[in-house]
């Protein structure tokens, strides 16, 4: 991550991470905050390992993780992974030979450790733990929706019935109501996806 990167993101997230002293002890400056958050979610460092790293416990690196993401989602999501302009992701996708095209969809597996509890809820088709991110992305490959968290053994198909992108979609306030003709048939905005596996 660049510096500049860094520091941007630093002021957009401050005014929910800004802590005061106490008499007890000196509060987690925000860029430190960030800096354990981002060195953890980006390497396969141990919480230990971590706060070795910044001088701070393995608690305060969980508890850093944990509020940085959810500042992250809180105030960022949105501004970061939004639709855009509905016309310019269908004459993207036509250029590449898919009319009348909103989005691909796809979920991956996010390798996770054994939750405590109700860890077989969380192995997957192929043996490990993980959570389901499910992604809608434009035409260039930049995420337009998300969806994560789900348990890794929980099924695409049962993940995007429950999603706010499905709820959108049968509701009609995702796209447009834009139609075109397809031999004789009018097609409505679509997205693309593959064929979850059984």
């Amino acid at each position: 991550m660049h510096k500049g990167t860094f520091i941007e993101l630093c002021d957009l997230l401050s005014p929910a991470l800004k802590r005061m002293n106490t008499k007890m002890r000196a509060a987690l400056t925000v860029e430190k905050q960030v800096a354990i958050a981002l060195w953890k979610l980006a390497t396969p460092d141990s919480y230990r390992s971590v706060g070795n790293q910044f001088g701070v416990g393995k608690s305060t690196v969980g508890a850093a993780v944990m509020q940085v993401a959810h500042t992250i989602k809180d105030l960022l999501i949105s501004r970061v992974v939004t639709l855009g302009n509905v016309q310019v992701l269908v004459d993207g996708f036509a250029a590449m030979g898919f009319p009348n095209c909103g989005g691909a969809i796809d979920g991956t597996h996010i390798p996770i450790l054994a939750p405590e509890h109700q860890a077989s809820e969380y192995i997957n088709l192929k043996g490990y733990f993980s959570i389901v991110l499910q992604a809608l992305v434009d035409h260039k490959g930049r995420f337009t929706n998300i969806n994560v968290g789900w348990p890794g053994k929980v099924h695409d198909a049962r993940i995007f019935r429950n999603s706010g992108l499905f709820q959108k979609l049968q509701e009609g306030t995702l796209f447009p109501d834009q139609k075109i003709t397809v031999g004789d048939v009018e097609m409505p905005i679509v997205i693309l996806g593959t064929q979850p596996t059984p």
